[in-house]
């Protein structure tokens, strides 16, 4: 399994970019960064992608995805997937005709560019070859991270979330994780309020697990604060625990 990172920062400023993992280039962990990374020719290899939560920064990237697409009048067709509270925001604030053309209905309502697909969390689905679970995880939006596995290799994305439950019984002893860490130790007031982790929240949360995977990927830092995080993260002396960088590629 390849995985790319096109974006991994929990906000948006020179050098970084809002989250966005690509599986052998063709299935897309969220869509915060596409077409400011993908060339014409590696945008239409997606065919399937996967949103964890309606938060601007993990989908403004469809819009201009789709209309990259259509214009070119190439028949290529993009599966979105998420749950329903997820497609529905994406319908009627995003792709509502108004702040962006309904690109469900584009070209036509039988060939759109885009098809939204509802997935319920718990349940499991094979999408483009791979086998996916959504999973609850605690955000201040109805969010779910995702286990994706296939010929033997498994990876685990959290999306945003604060202190959670459910999520780490599925993550025992795969082949990596990418949790997010969002703010430095001192701003854990913060990081609770938003619902969102620390670098020590984080590591609590690993506690919840069986078997640590063998890769933990740190994904959302906010930029302004990115090398205190690193510096915090070095300092767990944990060798399975990498920072990541916009632009990085993974063969897991």
């Amino acid at each position: 399994m390849k995985l790319r990172v096109l974006g991994s920062a929990g906000a948006e400023f020179p050098d970084f970019r809002p989250p966005a993992y690509l599986i052998d280039d063709q299935l897309l962990l969220d869509a915060g960064t596409i077409g400011s990374v993908l060339d014409e020719q590696e945008q239409r290899k997606i065919s399937n992608i996967l949103i964890t939560h309606n938060h601007l920064d993990h989908v403004r990237a469809l819009p201009a995805l789709a209309d990259n697409i259509i214009v070119n009048n190439i028949r290529h067709a993009i599966q979105v997937y998420s749950t329903q509270s997820v497609i529905s925001a994406l319908r009627d604030h995003l792709f509502n005709n108004l702040i962006w053309p309904d690109f469900t209905q584009l070209p036509s309502a039988d060939n759109p560019v885009l098809s939204f697909n509802t997935i319920i969390a718990g349940r499991d689905y094979k999408v483009g070859g791979y086998s996916i679970r959504a999973v609850d995880v605690n955000h201040t939006v109805p969010t779910v991270g995702y286990i994706v596995s296939k010929d033997g290799v498994s990876l685990a994305y959290t999306g945003d979330t604060g202190p959670t439950e459910e999520f780490w019984q599925h993550v025992s002893g795969i082949d990596a994780l990418i949790v997010e860490v969002s703010f430095p130790n001192s701003m854990e007031p913060m990081a609770l309020l938003t619902k969102h982790l620390t670098c020590s929240l984080m590591r609590t949360e690993l506690k919840k697990i069986k078997k640590l995977p063998q890769r933990i990927l740190i994904t959302h830092p906010k930029p302004q604060f990115y090398d205190t995080i690193k510096q915090e993260i070095d300092s767990l002396g944990m060798a399975e625990i990498e920072l990541l960088h916009d632009g990085t590629l993974f063969e897991l």
